[in-house]
This record gives C-alpha cells, structure tokens and sequence, in this order.
C-alpha cells in the first residue's frame, strides 16, 4: 500500500491514504479533468508494476450515493451471502446493461445504475455463474467490484465536505 501512494503522489495528488488494503486510494487530485488524471494515473501505475492496473475515480458524494442505494430488499439483503458494487468508467449501453440482467437467476440479482452495477448473490460466490470475467466479457469494459460493507465503511470515513446537489439522485450532500 505504501508503494500504490508513492505512485498517486508522483502524478501529483495530495493527501494520499489507502483503505483497508483494498486497493481503494483517497486523496486530493492535481488541477486536471478526471480523464486525464485517470490516464496518467494508469500510466504511473502501469511504469512502476510493469502490468496495466484500471483506474476507477469516483468523489466523496458519489461513493455517499452508492453506499446509501439499496437496489434490493431488505429481506433478499438479510439472506445474502454477498453483497456487491462493480464500477465503470462509463454506463454500460442499453444492450450491455440487458446481458448483465439476463444473468438473474434463483440465487443471483442485479441492478445497473449509472457507471455502477449491484450485485446480490444468496449463496457463495463459488456457486454463482456469475464472475468479473464474464461480466467484462458481456459489458465489453473492464470493472472492480467492491462489497457494499466496504463502500459503507469507505463513505462513513470519507464523508463529502460541501453542501451540494447530486444530479443522480437529487440529494444534498457534502462535497
């Protein structure tokens, strides 16, 4: 982890902390669109590993809106043994977000929200058909899923700063 923050500070990011050993990094970008940062972040990252690592940016607010969406009922969250958000760059397309759907089945459930898609599975994951490979595959883009308990402890700990409007779900929340 001490390694991954050296390799965000050397694009310019302030304030650089890792979670949990997740692979989830927090810190304060450098003055340039999301694109680019991104870019060179996978760029540093790729130079440094000497293998391509996918970087998925998202800010204080929107991890805030994934924590708090339940796409599932209360009584399908109390039986699951699995609980799960991949992140996109981009929002799957029309065609992309049906294959996701299609993989429903009696112990597997699904909603594509935005650049993110949720995950429910009842029983463990090994008796899932559903995988990251074949989610790549059928979306045609890469993604990293994260277990909602992650996201929660990830926003409580990282809560927005500024009041704001978020145009995804037209809450108030900091910034």
């Amino acid at each position: 982890m001490a390694e991954l923050r050296r390799q965000f500070e050397a694009v310019g990011c302030k304030g650089v902390e890792t979670f949990i050993a997740s692979g989830n990094v927090i810190f304060s970008p450098p003055a340039m669109n999301v694109g680019a940062l991104q870019q060179r972040l996978e760029e540093q990252l790729r130079k440094s590993l000497g293998y391509e690592v996918k970087v998925f940016i998202r800010t204080e607010s929107e991890i805030a809106v994934v924590a708090r969406h339940q796409p599932f009922h209360e009584s399908q969250l109390r039986s699951a043994r699995t609980f799960s958000v991949g992140f996109l760059n981009e929002p799957p397309g029309v065609a992309a977000a049906k294959s996701v759907m299609a993989l429903k089945s009696e112990i597997d459930d699904f909603e594509v929200r935005g650049r993110e898609v949720y995950w429910l599975c009842q029983r463990v994951q090994s008796k899932s058909r559903f995988s990251n490979a074949r989610f790549e595959k059928l979306v045609k883009t890469l993604g990293t899923w994260r277990g909602m308990n992650t996201i929660v402890r990830l926003a409580a700990k990282y809560p927005p700063l500024l009041p704001s409007l978020d145009a995804r779900d037209g809450t108030a929340k900091r910034d």
